[in-house]
């Protein structure tokens, strides 16, 4: 009995835990985020308003649309792609956010029949 009480008490402590998400303090801004390519780990910046985003990496400046979805959710679609796979829109979803950081997950928007659905983590931290 006594296991019992433990476990409802300890499912009902961690049912009362809510993931902070203030997604509006993240729609804008300058952010950067670590990637890793052939093992080496890499820094990228990021600038994005309510309907662009422009990342610098690697001494490449790239740019998007914006289309928000909700305050957490938005779609991104290259302005100027170079290939077909660039022409593919991704869905961005921020997950949880800190002071100065937020999580998110990314995949492409629309789900290709033949493949299975490959979703991405990331942090990226908010510089200004």
């Amino acid at each position: 009995m006594k296991a019992f009480l433990s476990l409802f008490l300890l499912l009902l402590l961690t049912s009362c835990y809510n993931i902070e998400r203030n997604c509006s303090d993240y729609k804008t801004g300058t952010f950067e985020f670590n990637y890793t390519i052939d093992g080496i780990e890499k820094t990228g910046q990021f600038v994005r308003t309510e309907t662009l985003n422009i990342d610098y990496f690697e001494g490449k400046v790239d740019s998007s649309s914006v289309r928000w979805i909700n305050d957490c959710e938005f779609i991104l679609k290259k302005i100027n792609p170079k290939s077909m796979s660039e022409k593919e829109a991704i869905h961005m979803k921020i997950l949880s956010t800190t002071d100065s950081t937020y999580t998110f997950e990314y995949k492409l928007a629309i789900k290709k029949s033949n493949r299975e659905q490959r979703v991405e983590k990331g942090v990226a931290k908010k510089i200004n």
